[in-house]
């Protein structure tokens, strides 16, 4: 029965704070609504200039497929090479496409391809070379010299080189929101679930409110299970209004169990807000809590794998996805999420998951100290 009234103490405390509630429901409506559309990792609108010296039907085509691609924006022809990369130069162009080079006693052109990226954004300059690669190897000479007799139709990306095709199981009309809603979740969890429980014990020791619970006899374990189920309930109704907002605004379901959402949900509330009351217990100020909260939360996140593969970090840094319950919850609610999986598919990220969270859940109860 006492914990039935410190959790009702603790839905009083919010309820009663102005902004609490508030930030409870608009921050997952603005993170759900606008971050979809602006995480995109996807990149388009690369400014192309051409420099078509070839100056025949064949050339045309090409420059006519890149005018018509969703990925490039035409920036004119250019006479010359030199005047193309004063664009590169002053950033208004990415690439330059030069059609026809000289051959090497500068008396006629023949067919040769020159395409020159601005590196400075190594991303963008790599993908943008590969989608215009792809246009471009039709056209292209093959090994023997003998030019190519007609241009082929090939779209960037998503179109190959002739000969070959991409069948994608998953996410099929390669939309990056579905990438990235699942992962928007875990993002939401992680700061409801474990930014909230730091700051409530911290704002009590500021209030002195902590010294009357200190001088009761609840029990450490009533204590801390009070402070931590209403954010736990909290993270649920705010992943309901997640996977609501996915399906109206989207269209966008899980191809999965929902239950092993909800269970993933589940631990990963469980791990953040036994994290956040550990911060709390060790700081004294509520900037003090803040500023170790998020050192922790950004490294985890930016670790995690929630916005580029893990392997393609180095060695030192792979070895952290070990004991980062980001990680295992990414990859297992994205594996849920877009491709359906079922418990067996995603049995050692929960076994993970409920590993983490339980030693954090431990700590949190052994890290407060009751008569201090």
């Amino acid at each position: 029965m006492t914990l039935k009234y410190l959790i009702q103490k603790e839905f009083l405390q919010i309820r009663r704070n102005s902004f609490m509630p508030k930030i409870i429901f608009i921050f997952p409506i603005m993170v759900m609504c606008i971050m979809p559309w602006v995480m995109n990792q996807e990149v388009k609108n690369i400014r192309v200039d051409v420099v078509d010296m070839d100056r025949t039907t064949q050339s045309q085509q090409l420059v006519h497929q890149i005018e018509a691609s969703n990925y490039f924006i035409f920036n004119g022809q250019k006479t010359s090479y030199q005047e193309a990369m004063k664009d590169i130069e002053t950033s208004q162009a990415d690439i330059i496409l030069e059609i026809g080079r000289r051959d090497h006693r500068g008396e006629r052109y023949h067919r040769e391809f020159l395409i020159a990226a601005n590196a400075v954004n190594g991303t963008k300059g790599a993908i943008g070379s590969a989608y215009l690669s792809q246009i471009v190897a039709p056209l292209s000479p093959p090994e023997g010299g003998t030019n190519a007799s007609a241009a082929g139709t090939i779209e960037a990306p998503s179109g190959a080189v002739r000969g070959a095709s991409s069948l994608f199981l998953y996410n099929k009309g390669q939309d990056y929101k579905v990438f990235m809603i699942p992962a928007l979740m875990g993002i939401l969890m992680m700061m409801l679930c474990g930014f909230l429980p730091a700051l409530n014990i911290v704002g009590e020791k500021e209030k002195g409110t902590i010294e009357q619970i200190n001088v009761t006899p609840v029990s450490k374990w009533s204590f801390i299970l009070a402070k931590l189920i209403p954010y736990w309930i909290i993270g649920l109704v705010v992943l309901t209004l997640c996977l609501v907002l996915s399906w109206l605004v989207y269209g966008i379901t899980c191809q999965g169990p929902l239950l092993l959402v909800y269970l993933l949900a589940i631990q990963l509330a469980l791990f953040f807000s036994s994290f956040g009351l550990i911060v709390s217990n060790y700081s004294d100020t509520m900037q003090q809590a803040m500023l170790v909260m998020w050192f922790f939360v950004v490294c985890l996140m930016l670790l995690s794998g929630l916005f580029t593969p893990t392997r393609s970090m180095p060695d030192w840094a792979y070895l952290t996805t070990y004991i980062n319950p980001m990680h295992y919850f990414v990859d297992a609610i994205r594996t849920v999420f877009v491709r359906g999986g079922t418990f067996q598919a995603i049995a050692h990220q929960v076994a993970a998951l409920f590993c983490i969270a339980s030693v954090m859940a431990v700590w949190a109860v052994q890290s407060y100290k009751k008569n201090s």
